[in-house]
């Protein structure tokens, strides 16, 4: 019990100091950028279902996976069900089209961040018809490869309007949130605004401008633990943020 107690209070602490450097960000943000008051998604990859329930009840909503198999057994997980009623999930990574349906059929399933091509919006839009005929539409974010790094999924900065669009017309069934990027990772601050927040905002910018959309209704998911303060400086509207609310990530077990 005293271990519960212990990972409890950390959860708490994690939560409130995430939120007050938020609060604390959002007063430093240039006045240029739309005022959005940012979403804090949890990061609960490889985290047990004790903590996110521990989070949940502390008064977080947001929880985003990386993995379509975790994110479908965690919010099929009984706890979860009970306890957790208005959880929202995000899945924040690499969607496969043969783990589309398992993907969809998750109880509590958000939003999918990570649109990066024509095909996968298309079998999204296909699937979520036949599953959630009765439902809203599945909100959905366009990924962005702001880094140019090959590792990284995403559609190239170039491409992102082209491909807002195809989601706008041709996917009825999907709600377009925003735009997300996952970004270089240990980025040098010293060398000074994150390329990866400016080329986002950017590309924001250009879809509001040729699709005639509203900025303030168009997010951008960007900024994890180490750099979310940034991100929402230069204009984030949602951070994801795993490590300073749940400690640091060990490799499961095999």
């Amino acid at each position: 019990m005293s271990d519960e107690k212990s990972n409890e209070v950390d959860i708490m602490n994690g939560l409130k100091t995430v939120l007050a450097q938020i609060e604390a960000a959002v007063v430093r943000r240039s006045k240029d950028f739309p005022q959005i008051a940012p979403t804090l998604v949890a990061v609960s990859k490889i985290k047990p279902v004790s903590l996110i329930v521990q989070a949940y009840e502390a008064g977080q909503r947001h929880f985003g996976e990386n993995y379509v198999n975790e994110l479908a057994e965690k919010a099929s997980d009984p706890q979860i069900l009970e306890k957790c009623k208005e959880i929202k999930w995000h899945f924040i990574g690499h969607l496969q089209t043969n783990k589309i349906n398992k993907l969809l059929n998750s109880p509590g399933l958000y939003i999918v961040q990570t649109v990066d091509s024509e095909k996968l919006a298309d079998n999204i839009n296909k699937q979520w018809l036949k599953i959630r005929k009765e439902e809203t539409k599945l909100n959905v974010m366009v990924q962005v490869n702001t880094s140019g790094e090959e590792v990284k999924n995403g559609v190239e900065p170039s491409q992102v309007t082209e491909l807002v669009e195809h989601v706008l017309k041709k996917c009825p069934d999907l709600d377009f949130k925003g735009l997300m990027t996952i970004g270089q990772y240990d980025y040098d601050k010293t060398q000074g605004p994150n390329p990866d927040f400016l080329t986002l905002a950017k590309c924001r910018q250009e879809v509001c401008e040729k699709l005639n959309l509203d900025i303030n209704n168009v997010e951008l998911s960007m900024g994890m633990s180490g750099d979310f303060e940034e991100a929402i400086q230069l204009g984030a509207t949602t951070v994801r943020v795993g490590t300073n609310i749940f400690g640091a990530r060990t490799p499961k077990n095999k």
